[in-house]
Formats: C-alpha cells, structure tokens, sequence
C-alpha cells in the first residue's frame, strides 16, 4: 500500500529529495561510528548542521530552529524518505526529538537559544533524566530532589538507564521538588549541565551493546544547577515529561513500519519462517501501515487521538518484537551467535551492518519499554477506546 498526496506534498517531497541527492555524505566520509546515543562524530554533526541550515532538520518546525513550517502530510512523506534510504536525522535522537523539542514547547527564549538551537545543530548533546531505582514506568514515583534555595537549585539524588549520559552535554532531568505534594505533582524539569561539580556518570554494559556502551547510572551529589535551568512551571514538570514523550509518538509509527518490513526482507532465506508466523508478520505490516495512514489522515484534519498513538505505539513496537523473536526462534542454535550479521544498513544508519538475531530480539524491549510500555499502552486504549474503568 503507498499513499497518495496533492501536487504541492509532492512537490514537497521532490525538493527534500533533490537536496538529499546534492548533500548526503559520501560512504567514505561516514566511516567514524558513533559510540553512544550522545556521541555525534564531527561528519555527522556537519550534516546534522546542514540539514538545519536548508530548513530539512525538522521540517515541521519554524525556520529558526531548523524547519519550514511543514504541514503533517509533508512531514509524513519526510519522513518515508529517510526511512527509504535507511536514514538518520542525528546521532542523538534523545537530544534532538525529546530535549530540544521539550525547549520549544516549554522553554525560555533564553533556554531555547543557549541549548535547543545548539543541540539541532549538533554542537551539544543531550540526554534525558527520567528512570531511577524504583521508579522506572511509574515516573511519578521520583525520588531526585531539587531544593531551591535563592537564585539557585540544589539536587541530590541518582538516575539509572540514562542513554548516552557519559557523552552528553546535558541532561533533562526530571526532580522532585515538592516532596509533601501529591504523587503527580511536585515534579519540576531542568537542564543539568553533566560537567557541574556533583554529577557523577557510570556507564554500564549491556547484553544489548557488547561493543558500545550507552546506558548509565547519573548520581547527584549536592549539585548546584542555576534556577534559571527551570524547563517549565515550578512543581509543574508532569505536564513536560507527557510532552516530552509526546514528541516521539506522531510519527513513530512509520519507523516501526519500515524497520518490520526490512526485517521481513531479511528472513528469506536467511531463516526457515514457517508460511503460517511469516503470514502473520506481513499482515501486522499491512494492519500498522493501515491504523498509522488513518492516523496520518486525522491528524492532517487537524484532530488529536491520543488513543491511536497508543494503539500504534503498542502494534508497531510489538510487532518488532515478534518478528525478532520468530526469527530467533527459527535460525535454532545459531541465531545465538553474537557475532552474527543480519543484514547491511545504510552507512547513515547508527549501525554499518545488523547484528544477529538474538541481540537484535534483544534490543526489541527496548520499544516496548521506552516512551510508554505496553502496559501503560494498554491502560490507555482500555480506558480511551474501550471504555473500561480504570
């Protein structure tokens, strides 16, 4: 199935070609890899800036922070050519699609200028301080406090699975600012600078990152953050962290299209899938491109359905993760190789070749985890499309 669009998205789509065509790094120039979700090797920083130069970062956003006030219909057809061409805006997607647009929607101009610009830019990095010990999903239950005290902030406490944190520039972190307040309130957002004195970053391996390590442990010990860092209203930081992860829904479903269908490609005749489960794969591809076009369409209306990000959040990430997990599955013995390559992406793409089966089944959590899990997705759809009680 391939959507159709009026002349002036294609026209859209023609121009973001044509610059792809004259601007895309050269395979040869795209050797160094990053190491981390916030490590940016300076040719793809040169990119990640050019691309915000000629307005084609964020399409959707104004031009001064690298956009072209694009609407939905030509940020979809965007999108679907840099997932057709294994494409990655930037090497720090958390900096980029999390951070930076939590600036612009709850910054400062201030704030916008001295870290959102330069994090599209590529020039810092960012990561986002969420998960602590005993509080991983349930982000309410934080226990990092911030206490102001004058023109300034101080933070004690400690942060875990903070991705890219040892690379990272700085850090969103979300703090308790108000303990004797209700469960959901009392969260406050700010930018902590990772080379203040009292910050502290363990990176730790994973069984997921053999070669690179990404995830980390964040401890605060008496940190001292200006009370200008403030991201948001004081004690008001629940309304940013929903937006923050809002930004990653709208059209994260066409990610998880594109990335079933290269796996789809990848199983015939690497793996011996049996008709019945390859059946099933396709026809979630076919079922997620479908509920994610109807989506598209609403949200070019102008309508916002909460509940169909959810729906398409838990189809897509889901789905990704019974198709790793049928390809382990089939491959037997060695589909535990670790040294195993899958499959050739895109030099552009994060990784130059796939690993194999089982850690890329692995890796699939992830997506079933991140922004929302899929419990917390159920909830929602029980609640929102089924009219269940909570």
């Amino acid at each position: 199935m391939r959507l159709t669009f009026d002349e002036d998205v294609e026209r859209f789509r023609a121009e973001f070609v044509a610059f792809l065509d004259e601007h895309l790094p050269a395979e040869a120039e795209a050797v160094e890899r990053a190491r981390s979700t916030a490590h940016i090797p300076e040719w793809a920083r040169r990119w990640q800036r050019v691309q915000f130069e000629h307005g084609w970062l964020i399409p959707g956003y104004p031009p001064r922070f690298g956009g072209r006030d694009a609407g939905v219909l030509q940020q979809y057809v965007h999108q679907e050519e840099l997932a057709e061409r294994r494409i990655y805006q930037t090497f720090n997607p958390q900096g980029l699609g999390i951070v930076a647009a939590s600036l612009i929607t709850f910054g400062t101009p201030e704030q916008q200028q001295r870290w959102a610009i330069p994090i599209l830019r590529g020039e810092r990095t960012a990561s986002l301080g969420m998960s602590e010990p005993g509080a991983g999903s349930d982000l309410a239950s934080l226990r990092t406090r911030a206490v102001l005290d004058g023109d300034h902030f101080v933070v004690d406490g400690h942060k875990i699975w903070t991705s890219g944190a040892h690379d990272a520039d700085v850090l969103l972190a979300f703090v308790r600012t108000d303990p004797g307040a209700a469960k959901h309130r009392g969260i406050s957002a700010l930018l902590i600078p990772t080379d203040l004195p009292g910050v502290e970053r363990r990176p730790f391996a994973s069984v997921t990152a053999r070669h690179d390590v990404d995830l980390n442990e964040v401890f605060f010990r008496d940190v001292v953050v200006p009370a200008e860092n403030l991201v948001g209203e004081l004690h008001r930081g629940w309304a940013v962290a929903n937006g923050s992860l809002g930004h990653e829904r709208t059209l994260l479903w066409l990610s998880y299209a594109d990335r079933l269908d290269h796996l789809l490609e990848q199983f015939h005749p690497a793996t011996e899938l049996d008709a019945d489960r390859y059946a099933g794969l396709v026809l979630d591809s076919y079922a997620l491109r479908l509920l994610g076009s109807a989506a598209l369409a609403r949200a070019a209306r102008g309508e916002v359905d909460v509940a169909a990000l959810s729906v398409l959040k838990l189809l897509g990430s889901e789905a990704i993760q019974h198709a790793t997990e049928s390809a382990l599955a089939a491959t037997g013995s060695d589909g535990l190789d670790q040294d195993a390559v899958t499959g050739r992406f895109s030099p552009l793409n994060p990784e130059a070749t796939a690993p194999g089966w089982f850690e890329r089944y692995a890796r699939s959590f992830a997506h079933t985890i991140a922004g929302g899990t899929s419990e917390i997705q159920r909830n929602i759809i029980a609640q929102r499309v089924l009219g269940l009680p909570r």
